[in-house]
């Protein structure tokens, strides 16, 4: 170790109780608090060891002296609630990094939109969090965290999993699948309840594929052909349409699971009844579902949300030819709902 360098202080959250007990025996503790362990990260919402009193109060105080390992918890560092009841954090990272966090409630559900990047290296056009660049890759513990974070602050148990915040998931790709290993084993959500949102990365779709898991695939696509998804998804260049359609058959042929189609309406640039013909083209044949999205502004981009007759429009085109659409209906706007808006506004406000 370099003189003058700290150790590196090692998270306990999503360590399995296998790993826990493992790690509590390595300290000379008797096996059974591996099992306390376990219950205080997931149940109890520790977030320092020494919140766990069933833990003797000397090796409380020795790791409080000479800390080898942390929960591995972030801080909240703003948390903002909207009249529909949608609730959106700020979370301060061990570094200082801010990520954010959304919960969003209903009747009978509560939906957490999970980021799994600061920011995002995409760079799509009209998203505030491609806009303010890429910092770093979240690691497991803290795309864990914002699961528990939720859960706690609104007092109600998650029963869905969105990765649809900041960043691009299958660019952090081991940590991502290791985090929804640790949200379905050990917070107890149904994998069958977990999306993971993807605006497309070479070959790592059918890699995805190979893990077998039950969760749903969101691709976002945002256009039917190549020159207009180029003009909006700068990584489109690289990733051509064509490639992107054929890993998704892929993907469709070794999981047997349908994908979800995410179309983000940009009005004049992709909401054409020309376009939702040509949408429809492109996916004909698929095991899939579309979820139109229509664009929630944001600041800095020259885009515009379509009318309710361009949506409605384009809605009947694709059902016209037996697509099945949705059209997903924007949360707490008055909280920048839109991912990255939140963030990208505080550091607006830190840098004046």
């Amino acid at each position: 170790m370099l003189p003058n360098s700290a150790p590196k202080i090692l998270p306990l959250l999503g360590r399995s109780q296998s790993e826990l007990t493992e790690w509590v025996v390595s300290q000379g503790q008797p096996s059974y608090r591996g099992k306390q362990l376990y219950a205080w990260l997931y149940e109890k919402g520790a977030r320092s060891l020494d919140d766990i009193t069933v833990f003797p109060k000397a090796w409380r105080e020795e790791f409080a002296q000479n800390p080898t390992v942390e929960i591995g918890r972030s801080q909240i560092y703003l948390h903002k609630q909207t009249r529909d009841g949608t609730e959106k954090f700020l979370l301060k990272l061990a570094d200082g990094e801010i990520v954010e966090t959304v919960g969003i409630p209903t009747s009978k559900r509560l939906t957490v939109c999970v980021s799994t990047q600061v920011g995002c290296p995409m760079g799509c056009d009209f998203c505030a969090t491609g806009k303010g660049g890429f910092r770093r890759n979240l690691a497991k513990h803290e795309i864990i965290d914002q699961v528990l974070t939720v859960q706690e602050v609104m007092q109600q148990r998650v029963s869905h999993i969105v990765f649809m915040g900041m960043g691009e998931p299958l660019l952090n790709y081991e940590n991502l699948v290791g985090a929804i290993g640790v949200i379905n084993k050990d917070i107890g959500i149904g994998q069958r309840n977990i999306t993971v949102s993807t605006v497309g990365i070479p070959n790592q779709i059918p890699r995805f594929a190979e893990e077998h898991l039950q969760v749903t695939l969101a691709v976002s696509l945002h256009a039917p052909t190549q020159e207009v998804r180029a003009q909006v998804i700068p990584s489109a260049d690289r990733y051509p349409l064509i490639a992107l359609m054929d890993d998704c058959r892929e993907y469709v042929e070794i999981t047997g699971r349908r994908i979800s189609f995410e179309y983000t309406l940009l009005a004049g640039v992709n909401d054409s009844a020309e376009q939702a013909q040509e949408l429809a083209y492109l996916i004909r044949g698929f095991q899939s579902h579309v979820n139109l999205i229509p664009y929630n502004p944001v600041s800095d981009a020259d885009y515009k949300r379509p009318s309710e007759r361009a949506i409605q429009t384009f809605v009947q085109i694709l059902e016209d030819h037996k697509i099945a659409v949705s059209v997903r209906r924007t949360r707490g706007l008055e909280a920048d709902a839109a991912c990255g808006q939140l963030r990208g506004q505080h550091e607006k406000a830190l840098a004046k």
